[in-house]
């Protein structure tokens, strides 16, 4: 679609240009100078037009963070990009553009309205992030196949859509089609839905309905179940003990041992393997019960910590506020009094009282600052040793677990070598009745060959243990820490900030008392 100023050279979207489009729409009086002199800072600016500019790509943009209103119509941009940092924007107008596919949107999570008429997309998809979409304007593009409507349904807060001038608009049920399979729709193409229609329309078209229904509910129940699935796994991570509710655990020490799966057709292995996957599999369930379990202490054991450092922040901070209300009473009377005095021993003798009482203040601030300090620490310490302890005993008891795993193992590579051994024997001895497969039967060539088979298969299954307990115990080990590293670092700043505040709030009352000084009572 060709636009009257196409043959212009297309423009580079550059700071100069951005700055142009701010300072254009900004306030052109006193306080529009003043910005053009001090700068004017991008992050700040709420709305931008850029309309009319001959623009071929959106660059650029991720400076203004804080945007919610973005105006990109009648340029000759090609694609949608460089919008992903604009994730306040609210409405955004890319219409009358040479558009021909809808994507760069997924980020854009706040917008409202989106204006994509007059360009040359045939296919509405790619606004799955659009969850609050209310406007939708689509009109004048290559659209047609009628089916497009039905992505739209998954917009529950979409009320206004226009499809004017599209090639699907010419079909003799385009309407009718959209108030049945888009019923909150309020206007389409500029018109309110009369609801009778709207009816009309359920009513026509309500067999296919009931059945695209079904079917969005058998794929949302699928959506829902992979979902809770993915949050029961990230509940188990953080646990700790991911996968270790059935025989995953066991299922992979089989799945790279090629030898070990050779040794289960030999005869009486595949009971030995049952019996043995069965006990295994009873221990995997009690470390991940236990696993459960811990993660709630931890985690209560947490919560009552973070309580009690807001409680002693809070009591701390009331008792600042009284004592700096007291102060504020107190240190106004005297203002007013310094004010209204004219005898200067007086005067020199309250602005003395004054300052005293400036410095009170402050060793009461700081004082009561450094009693928080000292309370905060002791109560991070005591946490530090019982979360420690917590997840000391866990590991504890975890490795005790896993060693039993590795009792079930060894137990088992004895009765698997025993039963190749007597098989290697009862071959050579030409007693061997049962077939074996062509691959199994090569390992029976001698005694050393089967030993290093089943030998094998013994370490790959203690190597899978012992990782496993590895990640573990590591993975335990490293949140411990850096959950102590950051209750440390965040004292730390915390401290560091209620200290500045107090000393600015002091420089500001001595700052007032010095200006009044030598304003009010000098002069």
């Amino acid at each position: 679609m060709s636009r009257p100023y196409d043959s212009m050279e297309p423009k580079v979207m550059d700071d100069d240009m951005l700055k142009a489009a701010v300072a254009r729409q900004g306030p052109q009086e006193e306080a529009g100078q003043l910005a053009k002199q001090e700068g004017i800072l991008f992050k700040d600016v709420l709305s931008l037009q850029l309309d009319f500019q001959n623009i071929l790509r959106i660059d650029n943009l991720w400076q203004f963070e804080n945007l919610q209103k973005l105006q990109l119509n009648n340029n000759i941009i090609e694609r949608i990009e460089g919008l992903e940092n604009l994730t306040h924007l609210v409405w955004l107008d890319l219409s009358f553009n040479n558009i021909e596919t809808i994507e760069g949107l997924d980020t854009l999570v706040n917008l409202e309205d989106l204006s994509l008429s007059n360009n040359q997309i045939s296919k509405i998809d790619s606004l799955e992030g659009l969850v609050k979409l209310q406007v939708l304007s689509l009109g004048n593009n290559q659209i047609s196949n009628i089916m497009n409507i039905i992505y739209l349904r998954q917009f529950t807060c979409l009320r206004t859509l226009s499809l004017s001038g599209n090639p699907l608009t010419k079909s003799e049920d385009y309407k009718m089609f959209i108030y049945a399979y888009l019923p909150d729709l309020v206007y389409l193409d500029f018109r309110r839905i009369d609801e009778q229609v709207k009816e009309m329309a359920k009513i026509r078209h309500q067999y296919s309905i009931d059945e695209l229904k079904h079917r969005e509910a058998q794929v949302q129940a699928r959506l829902d179940g992979e979902k809770a699935q993915r949050e029961k796994l990230a509940e188990h991570k953080r646990a700790f003990i991911e996968h270790l509710d059935g025989a995953f655990l066991f299922d992979s020490m089989y799945a790279e041992d090629v030898e070990g799966n050779k040794l289960s057709h030999l005869p009486g292995v595949g009971e030995l393997l049952e019996a043995y996957k069965d006990k295994f599999v009873i221990i995997c369930l009690n470390i991940f019960e236990y696993g459960l379990k811990q993660q709630e202490k931890r985690k209560m054991e947490l919560g009552t910590f973070n309580e009690c450092i807001k409680e002693a922040i809070l009591e701390n901070q009331d008792q600042g506020k009284l004592k700096v209300a007291r102060f504020e009473e107190k240190h106004l009377l005297n203002l007013n009094a310094l004010r209204e005095e004219t005898d200067l021993p007086t005067i020199e003798k309250k602005l003395t009282e004054c300052n005293e009482s400036i410095t009170e203040l402050f060793n009461m601030l700081m004082t009561l600052e450094m009693q928080l300090v000292e309370q905060l620490e002791e109560t991070i310490n005591i946490f530090e040793r019982n979360i420690t302890d917590l997840v000391g005993l866990f590991i504890e008891n975890v490795q005790s677990l896993m060693a039993q795993c590795r009792d079930l193992e060894n137990h088992h590579h004895e009765k698997l070598l025993e039963i190749a051994i007597n098989i290697l024997e009862k071959i050579l001895k030409g007693e061997m009745d049962e077939d074996l497969p062509d691959d199994v039967r090569a390992l029976f060539v001698d005694k050393d060959t089967i030993v290093n088979a089943v030998g094998a298969s013994h370490d790959i299954h203690l190597l899978k243990i012992d990782n496993r307990e590895d990640e573990l115990v590591t993975g335990i080990n490293s949140w411990c820490t850096h959950l102590i590293d950051t209750i440390h670092k965040d004292e730390i700043m915390r401290n560091r900030k209620r200290v500045k505040e107090i000393n600015q709030y002091i420089d500001h009352m001595q700052s007032e008392l010095d200006n009044l000084e030598c304003g009010d009572i000098i002069d």
